[in-house]
């Protein structure tokens, strides 16, 4: 998760255990704007084996239902899935098992999932680097319910995107306009707050240079901007914005959303 950063200095901010794990979430964002209920990504889902889950070790009672739930949504209130990309951490929870089991069903009945084109055609046909994480079980479904559209088309989302391929090519980060600032839904591009130095990358960025270039890009407009950045990954810190020090960048304010 941290790259070629050494151990010794990278367990200080996410602590392994004996088996060099780290705790780290898989947290999505609604947005309510007038008519549309959005979700941005939607997490692992539950429909894969018991020995791909104990690869990951889930633990914790939260779900995605449940969240909605306690909300007073349900997955049919939801008009939009906006994806991040499509690596099953992200995606994995937007197709469920039908009723009898025998096949796969859109979670979201009554929305539009939205990706790009060149994320979905490197999903299809993807990398070896990349190929366990796209699972067609995950994407299939999406285009034969019909329910599938391109944003590359035009869509009415509500927010602005920021297009990055470091991570994987064709990933995309929602800047959601919110008060006096944006909002901004940095998936991996920035999967946690510890991520913000701009050699602090994962080992599953397939192309380092340019995510290093991306995110002192994005870094430039989000501190010139005061922008919020929201974590999906990090299992402490929701958001912060960010200051440029003689270190280089670094969290300015730490707080969660819904302290906005």
């Amino acid at each position: 998760m941290f790259g070629i950063v050494p151990k010794t200095i990278w367990q200080k901010l996410n602590p392994p255990n004996e088996n060099n794990m780290c705790t780290w979430a898989m947290r999505c964002l609604l947005i309510e704007d007038e008519n549309k209920l959005i979700l941005i990504d939607n997490g692992i889902g539950n429909k894969q084996s018991e020995k791909f889950f104990s690869y990951y070790h889930l633990s914790g009672d939260f779900s995605l239902k449940k969240s909605l739930s306690d909300l007073g949504f349900s997955t049919a209130d939801i008009t939009d899935n906006f994806l991040s990309h499509l690596h099953f951490d992200h995606a994995g929870g937007g197709i469920e098992w039908n009723d009898d089991r025998t096949g796969y069903q859109t979670t979201f009945k009554n929305a539009t999932y939205w990706t790009s084109k060149k994320h979905w055609a490197n999903a299809l046909d993807s990398n070896p680097r990349e190929k366990a994480s796209f699972l067609k079980e995950n994407l299939l479904p999406m285009e034969e319910s019909g329910q599938l559209k391109f944003v590359d088309d035009g869509h009415d989302l509500p927010f602005e995107i920021f297009h990055s391929d470091g991570h994987t090519h064709g990933m995309m980060v929602a800047m959601i306009p919110c008060k006096d600032t944006k909002v901004c839904f940095v998936a991996d591009l920035f999967p946690s707050m510890h991520h913000i130095p701009v050699n602090y990358n994962m080992g599953y960025d397939i192309e380092p240079l340019s995510i290093m270039k991306e995110k002192k890009a994005f870094l430039d407009m989000a501190t010139s901007n005061n922008w919020v950045l929201f974590f999906e990954h990090d299992p402490l810190n929701e958001c912060c914005t960010v200051e440029l020090t003689e270190r280089g960048y670094k969290p300015k304010e730490i707080f969660k959303l819904s302290e906005l």
